[in-house]
Order: C-alpha cells, then sequence, then structure tokens
C-alpha cells in the first residue's frame, strides 16, 4: 500500500501488485484475511469520503477488530494518518 497526497487528488491510496501496476482505493487491506477485510470496507465504501479523521480511524479500527475476532486496547494498536491538507505524516 502506498498512502500520500497528490497536489491535484488530494489524499490517495494506491495498492500495488506484483507486476508494479497500481489501482486507487477509498479503503483496502493486505495481508493475512484481505478478502474478508475488504469485504468490510466495501460495505461502507460509499460514506468514506465523507468520514472525518476521527470516524476513519474508528472505522480501520473496528474493521480489524472484526475480522481478526477480537477487542483492542488504546496500548496494543499504533495509528497513522496522512493529512490530506498539508501532506504531512502523523501517528
Amino acid at each position: 500500500l502506498i498512502v500520500g497526497v497528490d497536489e491535484e487528488k488530494g489524499p490517495v491510496v494506491l495498492k500495488v501488485d506484483p507486476a508494479g501496476h497500481f489501482l486507487p482505493f477509498k479503503g483496502t487491506a493486505t495481508g493475512a484475511k484481505e478478502q474478508e477485510a475488504t469485504n468490510f470496507l466495501e460495505k461502507r465504501v460509499d460514506a468514506i469520503p465523507e468520514y472525518s479523521l476521527d470516524e476513519t480511524v474508528r472505522t480501520a479500527i473496528v474493521c480489524l477488530g472484526s475480522v481478526l475476532g477480537s477487542d483492542f486496547k488504546g496500548s496494543e494498536i499504533e495509528v497513522a494518518c496522512v493529512d490530506g491538507k498539508d501532506g504531512k505524516f502523523r501517528s
């Protein structure tokens, strides 16, 4: 996954396949249980562009918990964000 800010389009999430092709996504997953996570996100894809940063982070954490079948404590998870306004990365 590549996450960044395009000067014209704003924030972008790109998924790159082994051949080097890349596709833009509003939300995607990679790794173990990728399909389950992708299905979870596809159900919410229409609302994702309207989410605030807080709603986006919450959706990602709920997706992770749902797919892995566990709850997370604040000390067990780290979240990083790329701000679309100024392109700054923060965790």
